[in-house]
């Protein structure tokens, strides 16, 4: 199988499966006399695990344990569900941050009075100054 074979069934693009090679996150395609990469259904199931992995979030680093452990044949489950319910909690705290960020934003824009005036709460509070405007 070519490249843009493996790039219709895996849903990556050709860019994105040469810089998953290039940082060693597949194992290395097999080369034709004509300097090709050759694919087999290995490079498709890791290729599928990282665009898949990718999507819910998982780095890049994590991706290329994940596909250590895919490739090896004594993997533990409880090892791929550590890993899993790591990534929930990396999640779960991303989104509290969040929406942290969102009411300190909220609050902001509540405090602007948004009418022609240069004066701005929002700029105010984002830049550490007090009143852009006062008397020194």
């Amino acid at each position: 199988m070519n490249i843009s074979d493996v790039a219709k069934k895996t849903g990556l693009t050709s860019k994105a499966i040469r810089f998953y090679e290039e940082k060693g996150l597949v194992t290395p395609p097999l080369r034709s006399e004509n300097g090709y990469r050759t694919y087999s259904q290995q490079h498709l199931d890791e290729l599928t695990l990282l665009r898949q992995a990718r999507q819910v979030g998982f780095t890049l680093e994590e991706c290329r344990e994940l596909v250590h452990l895919f490739n090896d044949p004594a993997r533990h489950s409880a090892d791929v569900k550590a890993r899993t319910l790591q990534k929930v909690a990396d999640i779960e705290r991303h989104i509290e941050e969040l929406k942290s960020m969102r009411l300190h934003l909220l609050a902001l824009a509540e405090a602007c009075p948004g009418d022609d005036s240069a004066d701005c709460p929002i700029m105010d509070n984002l830049s550490g100054c007090c009143h852009r405007n006062e008397k020194q």
